[in-house]
């Protein structure tokens, strides 16, 4: 999915028509100005992110955080196991208990009608 030669040819070849031979080149240095001043700004900021974090930034772990490794399906099913387990840890005495009706001694069908 990344932007490889092929790609970057047929960008090349759609700009040349729309922009047209002539504009072309104030163009390119126009984006080429772009990307540089973008490239400044995300240095910029990773330089201040560090001066602010101070030594801890080294010991992040930066690819654990990007949000292209997160799959719905995968924190779905690890949170529904998750709550399995917590359920077959749990002992049978924490699980809760229905009421019990008092022994007065006496017999009694609750089945039958009256």
């Amino acid at each position: 999915m990344g932007l490889n030669m092929e790609k970057m040819l047929v960008i090349l070849v759609i700009a040349v028509f729309v922009i047209g031979p002539e504009r072309l080149p104030a163009y390119a240095k126009k984006f080429s100005d772009f990307v540089k001043t973008v490239k400044q700004m995300a240095n910029g900021a990773k330089d201040r992110l560090r001066d602010e974090m101070g030594p801890e930034f080294d010991e992040v772990d930066w690819k654990q955080l990007d949000p292209r490794q997160y799959d719905p399906r995968r924190i779905i099913r690890d949170a529904l196991l998750e709550d399995e387990q917590q359920a077959s840890r749990t002992p049978a005495a924490a699980a809760p208990q229905l009421p019990q009706k008092p022994d007065t001694g006496e017999f009694h069908f609750d089945d039958e009608a009256t």
